[in-house]
Protein backbone atom coordinates (compact mmCIF):
# COMPACT_ATOMS: atom_id res chain seq x y z
CA UNK A 1 0.00 0.00 0.00
CA UNK A 2 2.76 2.45 0.97
CA UNK A 3 4.79 1.56 -2.11
CA UNK A 4 1.77 1.96 -4.39
CA UNK A 5 0.98 5.37 -2.94
CA UNK A 6 4.58 6.56 -3.29
CA UNK A 7 4.74 5.37 -6.90
CA UNK A 8 1.50 7.22 -7.61
CA UNK A 9 2.86 10.40 -6.01
CA UNK A 10 6.10 10.12 -7.96
CA UNK A 11 4.13 9.71 -11.16
CA UNK A 12 2.28 12.91 -10.24
CA UNK A 13 5.63 14.63 -9.66
CA UNK A 14 6.80 13.52 -13.06
CA UNK A 15 3.63 14.87 -14.68
CA UNK A 16 4.05 18.19 -12.89
CA UNK A 17 7.71 18.44 -13.82
CA UNK A 18 7.07 17.53 -17.44
CA UNK A 19 7.34 20.46 -19.86
CA UNK A 20 4.23 19.12 -21.57
CA UNK A 21 2.19 20.02 -18.50
CA UNK A 22 2.87 23.70 -19.11
CA UNK A 23 0.79 23.63 -22.28
CA UNK A 24 -2.22 21.71 -20.88
CA UNK A 25 -5.66 23.19 -21.22
CA UNK A 26 -7.09 25.70 -23.64
CA UNK A 27 -5.49 28.97 -24.47
CA UNK A 28 -3.06 30.56 -26.83
CA UNK A 29 -0.02 28.39 -27.50
CA UNK A 30 -1.76 25.13 -26.56
CA UNK A 31 -0.18 22.25 -28.44
CA UNK A 32 2.59 24.38 -29.89
CA UNK A 33 6.25 23.65 -29.48
CA UNK A 34 8.23 26.23 -27.56
CA UNK A 35 10.66 28.05 -29.78
CA UNK A 36 14.32 27.22 -29.37
CA UNK A 37 16.44 29.80 -27.60
CA UNK A 38 18.69 31.51 -30.13
CA UNK A 39 22.37 30.80 -29.54
CA UNK A 40 24.75 33.73 -29.86
CA UNK A 41 28.25 32.83 -31.13
CA UNK A 42 31.23 33.99 -29.11
CA UNK A 43 33.37 36.78 -30.53
CA UNK A 44 37.05 36.30 -31.29
CA UNK A 45 39.09 36.46 -28.03
CA UNK A 46 35.89 36.35 -25.95
CA UNK A 47 35.73 33.98 -22.97
CA UNK A 48 32.79 32.73 -20.95
CA UNK A 49 32.24 33.26 -18.08
CA UNK A 50 33.87 36.66 -18.16
CA UNK A 51 36.41 35.93 -15.43
CA UNK A 52 39.93 34.47 -15.40
CA UNK A 53 40.11 30.74 -16.12
CA UNK A 54 41.68 29.65 -12.83
CA UNK A 55 39.27 31.43 -10.51
CA UNK A 56 36.41 29.93 -8.50
CA UNK A 57 33.87 31.44 -10.89
CA UNK A 58 35.38 29.47 -13.77
CA UNK A 59 37.51 26.29 -13.77
CA UNK A 60 39.20 26.87 -10.43
CA UNK A 61 42.80 26.84 -9.31
CA UNK A 62 45.62 24.79 -10.78
CA UNK A 63 46.22 21.69 -8.64
CA UNK A 64 49.50 20.43 -10.05
CA UNK A 65 50.86 18.60 -13.08
CA UNK A 66 49.83 14.98 -13.57
CA UNK A 67 52.41 12.56 -14.97
CA UNK A 68 52.09 8.90 -15.86
CA UNK A 69 54.05 8.02 -12.72
CA UNK A 70 52.08 10.19 -10.31
CA UNK A 71 49.36 8.97 -7.95
CA UNK A 72 46.88 11.33 -9.60
CA UNK A 73 47.29 9.65 -13.00
CA UNK A 74 44.35 7.43 -12.00
CA UNK A 75 42.17 10.58 -12.14
CA UNK A 76 42.47 10.53 -15.93
CA UNK A 77 40.22 8.38 -18.08
CA UNK A 78 40.51 7.67 -21.84
CA UNK A 79 37.83 8.93 -24.19
CA UNK A 80 37.10 6.52 -27.04
CA UNK A 81 33.98 8.26 -28.29
CA UNK A 82 33.77 7.41 -32.03
CA UNK A 83 31.99 10.72 -32.67
CA UNK A 84 35.12 12.65 -31.68
CA UNK A 85 38.31 12.86 -33.74
CA UNK A 86 41.51 13.04 -31.69
CA UNK A 87 44.50 14.50 -33.52
CA UNK A 88 47.00 12.65 -31.30
CA UNK A 89 50.05 14.05 -33.07
CA UNK A 90 52.30 12.58 -30.35
CA UNK A 91 50.91 9.11 -31.17
CA UNK A 92 50.73 8.28 -27.44
CA UNK A 93 46.97 8.55 -26.86
CA UNK A 94 47.58 11.46 -24.50
CA UNK A 95 44.93 13.63 -26.14
CA UNK A 96 42.31 11.02 -25.23
CA UNK A 97 43.15 11.19 -21.52
CA UNK A 98 41.11 13.61 -19.40
CA UNK A 99 39.18 13.91 -16.17
CA UNK A 100 35.72 12.38 -16.03
CA UNK A 101 34.11 15.82 -15.92
CA UNK A 102 36.00 16.93 -19.01
CA UNK A 103 35.02 13.70 -20.75
CA UNK A 104 31.33 14.16 -19.93
CA UNK A 105 31.26 17.73 -21.23
CA UNK A 106 33.20 16.78 -24.37
CA UNK A 107 30.82 13.93 -25.15
CA UNK A 108 27.86 16.25 -24.68
CA UNK A 109 29.45 18.79 -27.02
CA UNK A 110 30.04 16.10 -29.65
CA UNK A 111 26.29 15.46 -29.82
CA UNK A 112 25.54 19.18 -30.18
CA UNK A 113 28.05 19.49 -33.02
CA UNK A 114 26.48 16.63 -34.99
CA UNK A 115 22.98 17.98 -34.37
CA UNK A 116 23.88 21.44 -35.66
CA UNK A 117 26.13 20.36 -38.52
CA UNK A 118 25.22 16.95 -39.96
CA UNK A 119 28.26 14.94 -41.14
CA UNK A 120 30.58 17.18 -39.09
CA UNK A 121 32.29 15.82 -35.98
CA UNK A 122 34.07 17.38 -33.04
CA UNK A 123 37.87 17.35 -33.28
CA UNK A 124 40.33 17.57 -30.36
CA UNK A 125 43.73 18.99 -31.26
CA UNK A 126 45.13 19.13 -27.72
CA UNK A 127 44.13 17.29 -24.57
CA UNK A 128 46.26 16.13 -21.65
CA UNK A 129 49.81 17.43 -22.03
CA UNK A 130 52.65 15.31 -20.65
CA UNK A 131 55.39 16.96 -22.72
CA UNK A 132 55.39 20.52 -21.38
CA UNK A 133 54.12 22.22 -24.54
CA UNK A 134 51.83 24.64 -22.72
CA UNK A 135 52.41 27.58 -20.41
CA UNK A 136 53.16 27.10 -16.74
CA UNK A 137 50.16 25.90 -14.68
CA UNK A 138 48.11 25.12 -17.79
CA UNK A 139 45.07 22.97 -17.05
CA UNK A 140 46.15 20.78 -19.98
CA UNK A 141 48.69 19.28 -17.53
CA UNK A 142 45.80 18.04 -15.38
CA UNK A 143 43.61 16.68 -18.18
CA UNK A 144 41.08 19.43 -17.48
CA UNK A 145 41.46 21.33 -20.75
CA UNK A 146 41.00 20.61 -24.46
CA UNK A 147 41.58 22.60 -27.63
CA UNK A 148 38.91 21.86 -30.22
CA UNK A 149 37.87 22.47 -33.82
CA UNK A 150 35.33 20.91 -36.15
CA UNK A 151 36.33 17.96 -38.30
CA UNK A 152 35.97 20.03 -41.50
CA UNK A 153 38.24 22.72 -39.99
CA UNK A 154 35.85 25.38 -41.19
CA UNK A 155 36.89 28.43 -39.19
CA UNK A 156 33.58 30.10 -39.89
CA UNK A 157 32.04 27.56 -37.51
CA UNK A 158 34.38 28.19 -34.58
CA UNK A 159 32.47 31.11 -33.04
CA UNK A 160 29.34 28.95 -32.80
CA UNK A 161 31.44 25.96 -31.67
CA UNK A 162 32.53 28.06 -28.71
CA UNK A 163 28.91 28.82 -27.85
CA UNK A 164 28.03 25.13 -28.09
CA UNK A 165 30.86 24.39 -25.66
CA UNK A 166 29.39 26.86 -23.17
CA UNK A 167 25.98 25.24 -23.55
CA UNK A 168 27.53 21.77 -23.08
CA UNK A 169 28.63 22.78 -19.59
CA UNK A 170 32.34 23.53 -19.89
CA UNK A 171 33.30 25.74 -16.96
CA UNK A 172 35.43 28.09 -19.09
CA UNK A 173 35.42 28.54 -22.86
CA UNK A 174 37.83 30.82 -24.74
CA UNK A 175 37.82 31.70 -28.45
CA UNK A 176 41.57 31.77 -28.10
CA UNK A 177 42.78 31.48 -31.66
CA UNK A 178 41.46 31.64 -35.19
CA UNK A 179 42.58 27.99 -35.34
CA UNK A 180 40.89 26.54 -32.23
CA UNK A 181 38.65 26.97 -29.19
CA UNK A 182 40.04 26.36 -25.69
CA UNK A 183 37.75 24.75 -23.09
CA UNK A 184 38.37 23.71 -19.50
CA UNK A 185 36.54 22.33 -16.47
CA UNK A 186 36.73 22.31 -12.70
CA UNK A 187 38.54 19.40 -11.09
CA UNK A 188 36.32 16.43 -10.29
CA UNK A 189 36.86 16.91 -6.56
CA UNK A 190 36.89 20.70 -6.66
CA UNK A 191 34.71 22.48 -4.15
CA UNK A 192 33.41 24.64 -6.97
CA UNK A 193 32.12 21.59 -8.83
CA UNK A 194 29.48 21.09 -6.12
CA UNK A 195 26.21 22.60 -7.17
CA UNK A 196 23.54 21.69 -4.68
CA UNK A 197 21.67 23.86 -2.25
CA UNK A 198 23.24 23.90 1.19
CA UNK A 199 24.26 25.95 4.19
CA UNK A 200 27.75 25.79 5.75
CA UNK A 201 28.33 23.70 8.86
CA UNK A 202 28.79 26.69 11.16
CA UNK A 203 25.44 28.27 10.20
CA UNK A 204 22.95 28.28 13.08
CA UNK A 205 19.26 27.54 13.48
CA UNK A 206 16.90 28.34 16.37
CA UNK A 207 15.31 25.45 18.30
CA UNK A 208 11.85 25.55 19.85
CA UNK A 209 13.54 26.04 23.26
CA UNK A 210 14.93 29.34 21.97
CA UNK A 211 18.49 28.00 21.90
CA UNK A 212 20.66 28.37 18.80
CA UNK A 213 22.40 25.33 17.37
CA UNK A 214 25.03 24.89 14.62
CA UNK A 215 23.41 23.23 11.65
CA UNK A 216 26.11 20.54 11.63
CA UNK A 217 24.81 19.37 15.04
CA UNK A 218 21.14 19.44 14.05
CA UNK A 219 19.31 16.09 14.06
CA UNK A 220 16.06 14.89 12.43
CA UNK A 221 13.17 15.14 14.88
CA UNK A 222 14.26 18.48 16.33
CA UNK A 223 11.99 21.47 15.74
CA UNK A 224 13.45 24.63 14.28
CA UNK A 225 12.19 28.08 13.40
CA UNK A 226 10.57 28.31 9.96
CA UNK A 227 7.75 30.22 8.31
CA UNK A 228 4.23 29.23 9.31
CA UNK A 229 3.29 28.56 5.68
CA UNK A 230 5.09 26.81 2.86
CA UNK A 231 5.29 29.96 0.72
CA UNK A 232 7.20 32.04 3.28
CA UNK A 233 4.26 34.22 4.30
CA UNK A 234 2.06 34.21 7.39
CA UNK A 235 4.57 34.70 10.16
CA UNK A 236 7.08 32.43 11.87
CA UNK A 237 6.58 29.05 13.53
CA UNK A 238 8.50 25.94 14.56
CA UNK A 239 8.60 22.89 12.32
CA UNK A 240 10.12 19.40 12.59
CA UNK A 241 13.30 18.53 10.70
CA UNK A 242 12.43 15.40 8.70
CA UNK A 243 15.83 14.62 7.21
CA UNK A 244 18.79 16.18 5.42
CA UNK A 245 18.56 16.48 1.66
CA UNK A 246 22.33 16.81 1.63
CA UNK A 247 24.96 16.64 4.34
CA UNK A 248 28.71 16.32 4.30
CA UNK A 249 30.61 17.75 7.26
CA UNK A 250 34.06 17.48 5.68
CA UNK A 251 33.65 18.80 2.16
CA UNK A 252 34.15 22.46 1.30
CA UNK A 253 31.67 24.46 -0.72
CA UNK A 254 31.50 27.75 -2.55
CA UNK A 255 29.00 29.95 -0.70
CA UNK A 256 27.32 33.27 -1.44
CA UNK A 257 27.21 35.40 1.71
CA UNK A 258 24.43 37.99 1.90
CA UNK A 259 24.90 40.83 4.38
CA UNK A 260 21.75 42.69 5.44
CA UNK A 261 21.34 46.19 6.82
CA UNK A 262 19.66 44.76 9.93
CA UNK A 263 22.78 42.73 10.71
CA UNK A 264 22.11 39.05 9.89
CA UNK A 265 24.41 37.42 7.33
CA UNK A 266 23.37 34.29 5.49
CA UNK A 267 25.70 32.00 3.51
CA UNK A 268 24.28 29.49 1.05
CA UNK A 269 25.32 27.79 -2.17
CA UNK A 270 24.57 29.24 -5.61
CA UNK A 271 21.59 27.04 -6.52
CA UNK A 272 19.78 27.38 -3.18
CA UNK A 273 16.47 29.24 -3.13
CA UNK A 274 15.97 32.33 -0.98
CA UNK A 275 12.87 34.45 -0.31
CA UNK A 276 13.18 38.06 -1.47
CA UNK A 277 10.73 40.94 -1.74
CA UNK A 278 8.78 40.97 -5.00
CA UNK A 279 8.86 44.73 -5.40
CA UNK A 280 10.30 47.76 -3.64
CA UNK A 281 10.96 47.04 0.01
CA UNK A 282 11.04 49.23 3.06
CA UNK A 283 13.44 48.33 5.83
CA UNK A 284 11.70 46.90 8.90
CA UNK A 285 8.28 46.37 7.31
CA UNK A 286 6.30 43.14 7.51
CA UNK A 287 5.72 41.59 4.06
CA UNK A 288 2.12 41.06 3.02
CA UNK A 289 0.69 37.99 1.26
CA UNK A 290 2.38 37.37 -2.07
CA UNK A 291 5.09 39.92 -1.34
CA UNK A 292 7.87 37.35 -1.42
CA UNK A 293 9.27 35.30 -4.28
CA UNK A 294 12.15 32.83 -4.40
CA UNK A 295 15.33 33.35 -6.37
CA UNK A 296 18.63 31.50 -6.53
CA UNK A 297 21.27 32.71 -4.09
CA UNK A 298 23.54 33.45 -7.04
CA UNK A 299 20.90 35.86 -8.42
CA UNK A 300 20.33 37.91 -5.25
CA UNK A 301 21.30 41.55 -5.78
CA UNK A 302 22.15 44.31 -3.29
CA UNK A 303 19.02 46.41 -2.80
CA UNK A 304 16.65 43.45 -2.64
CA UNK A 305 15.08 42.65 0.72
CA UNK A 306 14.99 39.35 2.60
CA UNK A 307 12.93 38.31 5.62
CA UNK A 308 14.88 38.44 8.89
CA UNK A 309 13.95 37.80 12.52
CA UNK A 310 11.98 40.60 14.08
CA UNK A 311 8.67 40.13 15.87
CA UNK A 312 6.28 37.25 15.33
CA UNK A 313 6.14 37.65 11.56
CA UNK A 314 9.69 38.71 10.81
CA UNK A 315 10.47 41.86 8.87
CA UNK A 316 12.20 42.89 5.69
CA UNK A 317 15.83 43.95 5.60
CA UNK A 318 17.77 45.14 2.60
CA UNK A 319 20.77 43.20 1.28
CA UNK A 320 23.65 45.64 1.10
CA UNK A 321 26.50 43.32 0.09
CA UNK A 322 27.01 39.95 -1.62
CA UNK A 323 30.34 38.14 -1.44
CA UNK A 324 31.64 34.67 -2.30
CA UNK A 325 33.83 32.47 -0.13
CA UNK A 326 34.74 28.83 0.48
CA UNK A 327 33.39 27.37 3.73
CA UNK A 328 33.48 23.93 5.33
CA UNK A 329 30.54 21.56 5.49
CA UNK A 330 27.36 21.39 3.37
CA UNK A 331 24.00 20.84 5.06
CA UNK A 332 20.46 21.07 3.69
CA UNK A 333 17.79 20.24 6.30
CA UNK A 334 14.26 19.47 5.14
CA UNK A 335 11.49 20.69 7.45
CA UNK A 336 7.80 19.89 7.33
CA UNK A 337 7.11 23.44 6.12
CA UNK A 338 9.84 23.40 3.45
CA UNK A 339 11.40 26.56 4.88
CA UNK A 340 14.00 27.28 7.56
CA UNK A 341 15.42 30.33 9.33
CA UNK A 342 19.21 30.13 9.17
CA UNK A 343 21.42 32.76 10.82
CA UNK A 344 18.33 34.91 11.29
CA UNK A 345 17.23 34.87 7.62
CA UNK A 346 14.31 32.91 6.13
CA UNK A 347 15.29 30.56 3.29
CA UNK A 348 13.76 27.73 1.31
CA UNK A 349 14.84 24.15 2.01
CA UNK A 350 15.12 23.54 -1.71
CA UNK A 351 17.53 24.17 -4.57
CA UNK A 352 18.19 23.67 -8.28
CA UNK A 353 14.62 24.22 -9.56
CA UNK A 354 13.44 27.83 -9.85
CA UNK A 355 10.06 27.48 -8.11
CA UNK A 356 9.85 26.88 -4.35
CA UNK A 357 6.23 25.68 -4.35
CA UNK A 358 6.93 23.27 -7.21
CA UNK A 359 9.87 21.84 -5.25
CA UNK A 360 7.77 21.64 -2.07
CA UNK A 361 5.01 19.77 -3.89
CA UNK A 362 7.57 17.40 -5.42
CA UNK A 363 8.77 16.39 -1.96
CA UNK A 364 5.23 15.51 -0.83
CA UNK A 365 5.84 11.74 -1.18
CA UNK A 366 8.82 11.99 1.17
CA UNK A 367 6.79 13.88 3.75
CA UNK A 368 4.01 11.31 3.34
CA UNK A 369 6.47 8.46 3.89
CA UNK A 370 7.71 10.17 7.05
CA UNK A 371 4.19 10.70 8.41
CA UNK A 372 3.38 7.01 7.93
CA UNK A 373 6.65 5.39 8.97
CA UNK A 374 8.55 8.04 10.94
CA UNK A 375 11.40 7.62 8.44
CA UNK A 376 12.45 8.95 5.03
CA UNK A 377 13.97 5.69 3.86
CA UNK A 378 17.38 5.82 5.47
CA UNK A 379 20.07 8.43 4.87
CA UNK A 380 23.43 9.22 6.46
CA UNK A 381 25.78 11.46 4.44
CA UNK A 382 25.74 12.80 0.92
CA UNK A 383 22.77 13.59 -1.26
CA UNK A 384 19.47 12.03 -0.12
CA UNK A 385 18.25 9.26 -2.45
CA UNK A 386 14.92 11.00 -3.03
CA UNK A 387 16.63 14.30 -3.90
CA UNK A 388 18.83 12.39 -6.34
CA UNK A 389 15.72 10.92 -7.95
CA UNK A 390 14.05 14.30 -8.31
CA UNK A 391 17.22 15.91 -9.73
CA UNK A 392 17.38 13.09 -12.27
CA UNK A 393 13.72 13.60 -13.20
CA UNK A 394 14.22 17.35 -13.40
CA UNK A 395 17.15 17.07 -15.80
CA UNK A 396 15.13 14.66 -17.96
CA UNK A 397 11.81 16.49 -17.98
CA UNK A 398 12.40 20.17 -17.34
CA UNK A 399 13.78 22.69 -19.79
CA UNK A 400 17.08 24.29 -18.79
CA UNK A 401 15.23 27.52 -18.03
CA UNK A 402 13.61 25.88 -14.99
CA UNK A 403 16.91 24.67 -13.51
CA UNK A 404 19.90 26.47 -12.11
CA UNK A 405 22.78 26.39 -14.65
CA UNK A 406 24.93 24.41 -12.22
CA UNK A 407 22.21 21.81 -11.78
CA UNK A 408 22.03 21.42 -15.56
CA UNK A 409 25.79 21.17 -15.93
CA UNK A 410 26.61 18.92 -12.97
CA UNK A 411 26.14 15.24 -12.45
CA UNK A 412 26.48 15.54 -8.68
CA UNK A 413 25.35 17.79 -5.90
Amino acid sequence: MLLTTLVTCLAGCAMLLSPASEGCGPGRGHGKRRSQRKLVPLSYKQFSPNVAEKTLGASGRYEGKITRNSERFKELTPNYNPDIIFKDEENTGADRLMTQRCKDKLNSLAISVMNLWPKVRLRVTEGWDEDGHHSEESLHYEGRAVDITTSDRDRNKYAMLARLAVEAGFDWVYYESKAHIHCSVKSDHSVAAKSGGCFPGDASVMLESGAKKPIRELRPGERVLTSSSSDGSGGLAFSEVLTFLDQDPDTHGLFYTLQTEAGPELSLTAAHLLFVSEGNCSEGTVPGPGALKTVYASDVQPGQCVLVLGGQSGCLSRVNRVSVAVKRGVFAPLTQQGTVVVDGVLASCYAAVNQHLLAHWSFSPLRLMHSWTGSTGGHSEGLHWYAQLLYWLGRKLLSSGHLHPLAVAQDNR
